[in-house]
């Protein structure tokens, strides 16, 4: 590339590498070196594409897809209305594929290498633009459908940002990132211009009095009762879209375009070999309205005469105006910015339960809207994308008074509407609340044979992982603190399990309680900080004390799967056959069964052993020697040897219905064989 083509064109470069260089600094972790407190970069935070997925899945589903945040929707937000007023600007100036292929397209040159030319208007061309339409259509339906972000699993960005280790497709991720590379290597600009959704998305937004009239068609056929399902629109946008590219290629109602001076040029044909496109600038007449045209400012930089400059309508302004792309750019790019981390679509905004629709159309009330109220949660950190929100919302839906509920999952935050006629709001927290309990450190019933429990009430603490929080902030403080559980209450009640001997009064708990955050440090050295707005409301008088024993027992979470029948024929026959029959427990003792992720495993293994006959029940318990412990009643003809080669199988086979068994990789792994004991009722 000639130093006066930067020169001249030198806001461009500066965008498109800095925001390369920006991408790369944070992702590759160079970011968390030097920053140690950061959070983990999120490499689609920006993406355009993402957000206007989101959109639709709006419109579709009246919710967000799972883990999208505003910030992504407004950037495409800010795309589309860049698009409809002055160009691709995006394509031109931000998108980091876009700059790797016009790098690519450098180098190519630089090395003396003939590209493969795919003539503008061509058969050819026309046929392989369709494939854009084919592939948004295709990601947009899924996204929409499955309320997760299809295009994930082929972006080739997002498949390199993340070192192929993100939710994609491998074998997808690869062809698109080949794609890119060999692809856009042999034939300028192959990705942008024939694979590229976000480029037909952009392309259909040039066209946007066509795209808004299909919109409105549709929007009243189904006022007048024809109702289209939602996909036939996605369908007529994507084909109207595609038929205008080729038919139309010229739209014209953006307020921005490249504008050339006819008595100055020389049609020289420099401005089109410049375009990263080939658009033919140079037969143009006045204002250059290509789809392709992302006003990039090349042709401007590469002209001679100066006969081609960035006009607004018809009127070519001149002199600093070439920058105007770039600066719109920026701007949009910070007021989406500004939008995204100020404003906060619900995930979820869901109703029931307000009125009935008879067979006939009519719509009955069913509760007076006008004495409905709102009642706020917040911070609920276990409500963190789409899926955790629908949990939510079940949980709240099964609340006699309750109407509805928006979540908002990047403040954690959730809006209940209820009926205060029917229910209080006290009455909802209490049964959106979840009692937790969580071990600080283990005590030895050999030196403490008892321990001593303290009460302290709380409030700011509604989300289950609160406890937690705060359970770490007592590990750290170098205390004898065994562990702590909650109860509901207003305030909250908080149960302090701590050694006799250790001393804490009303002014250490309210240090720690309200520390503004809990700064953990992490294995690599570095320290993770999660703020914390938890307020300390008093500590009550006295104390007990309760036996150490029953204090570990008391903090173990069992597990308990039944099996109270046989296999016949690949079906569980549910009845009692082992009755009067002798029966076993094989037991394998661990201390790492109290694990979470042994935990969430159990009922996997559970369903893979239940298939053998012989087994009645699978348990997690802490048994005499206090020491958490697996179990496994059976009776013959199941044998202690059957079930350790069950256990140890490298594939599970686990059975969902009679009709639905799957194979699946073992999820936990066991080291050494159990011990037979005599099963009793006690």
């Amino acid at each position: 590339m000639k130093q006066s083509q930067i020169k001249k064109n030198w806001p461009r470069y500066a965008i498109q590498w800095g925001t390369l260089a920006a991408l790369v600094f944070f992702l590759s972790g160079l970011a968390k070196l030097i920053f140690t407190k950061m959070e983990p970069a999120d490499p689609e935070a920006l993406c355009p594409l993402g957000g206007l997925q989101a959109l639709a899945t709006y419109g579709v589903r009246g919710s967000l897809p799972c883990s999208m945040s505003s910030l992504q929707i407004m950037m495409g937000i800010a795309l589309a209305a860049a698009v409809v007023l002055f160009s691709k600007l995006f394509c031109g100036y931000l998108c980091p594929v876009g700059t790797v292929e016009d790098l690519l397209l450098k180098l190519r040159n630089s090395l003396g290498i003939k590209p493969i030319r795919i003539k503008q208007r061509s058969i050819a061309d026309k046929l392989l633009r369709i494939l854009k339409y084919a592939i948004v259509f295709w990601i947009f339906y899924m996204t929409a459908t499955a309320s997760e972000l299809f295009c994930k699993r082929l972006d080739p960005y997002y498949a390199v940002a993340t070192g192929f280790k993100g939710e994609i497709v491998l074998w997808m991720s690869i062809v698109t990132v080949s794609l890119v590379v060999l692809g856009s290597f042999l034939v300028d600009m192959f990705w942008c211009k024939y694979l590229c959704p976000l480029g037909a998305v952009s392309n259909s937004l040039k066209f946007w009095a066509w795209m808004l009239g299909i919109g409105i068609v549709w929007f009243l056929l189904g006022k007048v009762g024809v109702d289209i399902p939602w996909f036939w629109l996605l369908g007529a946008l994507c084909l109207a879209g595609y038929l205008l590219e080729i038919f139309c290629a010229n739209p014209k109602l953006q307020l921005l375009h490249i504008v050339k001076d006819d008595d100055k040029c020389t049609a020289c044909g420099l401005c089109n070999n410049a375009c990263p496109y080939h658009i033919d600038i140079a037969s143009a007449k006045g204002k250059v309205t290509s789809v392709d045209c992302t006003l990039c400012g090349e042709c401007v930089g590469t002209c001679a005469h100066k006969a081609i400059d960035v006009g607004l309508c018809k009127k070519a302004k001149g002199g600093a105006w070439k920058y105007i792309p770039a600066v719109l750019t920026l701007l949009l790019l910070g007021i989406g910015f500004w939008l995204g981390t100020s404003v906060e679509l619900p995930t979820i905004d869901e109703t029931w339960g307000l009125e009935k629709v008879e067979e006939d159309g009519t719509v009955t009330p069913l509760v007076d809207k006008s004495t409905l109220k709102t009642l706020e949660i917040m911070p609920l950190r276990s409500v963190k994308c789409f899926s955790s929100s629908k949990a939510f919302k079940g949980k709240v839906a099964q609340i006699k008074g309750c109407h509805g509920v928006k979540t908002y999952v990047r403040k954690h935050r959730v809006v209940i509407t209820y009926d205060p006629a029917v229910v209080t709001p006290e009455k909802i927290q209490e049964a959106v609340f979840v009692p937790t309990k969580f071990r600080v450190q283990n005590p030895d019933p050999a030196t403490s044979p008892e321990i001593k429990v303290v009460t302290i009430r709380t409030e700011g603490m509604p989300d289950r992982m609160d406890l937690n929080n705060l359970g770490l902030q007592m590990r750290f403080s170098g205390k004898k603190i065994y562990g702590l559980e909650s109860e509901f209450a207003c305030p909250l009640i908080v149960r302090v399990f701590m050694d006799p001997a250790e001393q804490a009064d009303e002014k250490w708990f309210k240090e720690i309680v309200e520390k503004k955050s809990l700064d953990m440090p992490l294995p690599n050295g570095d320290v993770k900080s999660t703020p914390l707005a938890f307020r300390f409301e008093g500590l009550e008088e006295g104390f007990e004390t309760i036996a150490t024993p029953d204090y570990i027992k008391r903090m173990f979470t069992p597990f308990k799967a039944e099996f109270n029948g046989k296999y016949e024929d690949g079906i569980r026959k549910r009845r009692e056959v082992y009755e009067g029959q002798p029966q076993y427990i094989y037991e394998i003792e661990d201390p790492s069964y109290e694990k979470p992720i042994v935990f969430r495993n159990l009922p996997f293994l559970s369903n893979h052993i239940s298939r053998e006959e012989g087994v009645i029940g699978v348990y997690c318990v802490i048994n005499e020697n206090l020491v958490p412990a697996l179990q496994i009643r059976f009776a013959a003809p199941c044998t202690a040897e059957r079930l350790w080669e069950l256990m140890t199988m490298e594939t599970w086979t686990i059975t969902y219905s009679a009709d639905n068994v799957k194979e699946m990789p073992a999820k936990l792994t066991f080291k050494e064989p159990g011990v037979v004991k005599p099963w009793s009722e006690e």
